[in-house]
């Protein structure tokens, strides 16, 4: 295990939404390592391997159609995983609070973990 820093969580963090704003499968692929896992709750998402994330990603571009915005914080490190709190706005979906965990190995993402909970307003 090597520890991640709060530098390299922001790095990857940002990135994640470059991705996102994207849909480039190569910044997709590029946050992940090749055996990475993506698990999301409550919608019981289960991605094993970088091309089956990759996939799922692509899946969701609908989502963000009308526009969308993130707002994020770093909450804890703990060695080589990271605690990150988020709040997605879509115009079409709603407003969603997120939770995840991010476990990484040589900089990129080997095991993330969502938890995403609607807000109603």
């Amino acid at each position: 295990m090597t520890a991640i820093t709060e530098k390299q969580v922001k790095a990857w963090i940002e990135s994640y939404v470059h991705a996102w704003e994207t849909h480039d499968p190569a910044d997709i692929a590029a946050l992940f390592t090749e055996d990475a896992e993506s698990h999301e709750w409550p919608y019981e998402t289960e991605w094993i391997g970088r091309d089956d994330i990759v996939a799922g990603w692509l899946e969701r571009k609908a989502w963000q159609e009308g526009g969308w915005e993130f707002e994020w914080s770093v909450l804890m490190i703990n060695g080589d995983t990271a605690a990150v709190q988020g709040t997605g706005i879509y115009k079409k979906l709603g407003k969603f609070a997120n939770l995840w965990t991010v476990t990484f190995d040589d900089g990129k993402c080997s095991v993330f973990r969502m938890w995403n909970n609607e807000i109603s307003e």
